[in-house]
């Protein structure tokens, strides 16, 4: 099943000011994430906030699974380029894993209702 690695990162508030790490990270990255079959699917978005507030900027990567992505993450290659990210860059990173393809969120919320019931 599919897995992704979703990220919220603060990023300085002007381009000029960040750290040239971060850049050289930002060139790396993909190659660490190559052998796992990871790709961005969200990076350098432009936001339409449509409920609550977005302060930070949202990165999301996708695996093959969740295998993958903690094989990507846990690799010396991305452990050894991480500090140039963490180092200059507060965020946010998670691993999860998506749902099956047809899933339906109401078949979900049927189960949570029966648990509730006893």
């Amino acid at each position: 099943m599919t897995a992704y690695a979703i990220g919220n990162l603060c990023p300085p508030a002007r381009v000029e000011d960040i750290d040239e790490r971060v850049l050289v990270y930002m060139e790396r990255i993909q190659s660490t994430l190559d052998p796992f079959g990871g790709r961005f699917l969200v990076h350098n978005a432009t936001l339409d906030v449509r409920e609550g507030q977005w302060t930070k900027a949202p990165v999301i990567i996708e695996f093959p699974g969740m295998d993958e992505a903690r094989g990507w993450y846990d690799s010396a290659a991305y452990q050894e380029l991480l500090p140039f990210r963490t180092d200059h860059m507060a965020g946010d990173v998670v691993l999860v894993e998506g749902v099956a393809p047809g899933y339906d969120a109401a078949h979900t919320a049927a189960a949570m209702r029966a648990m509730r019931q006893g």
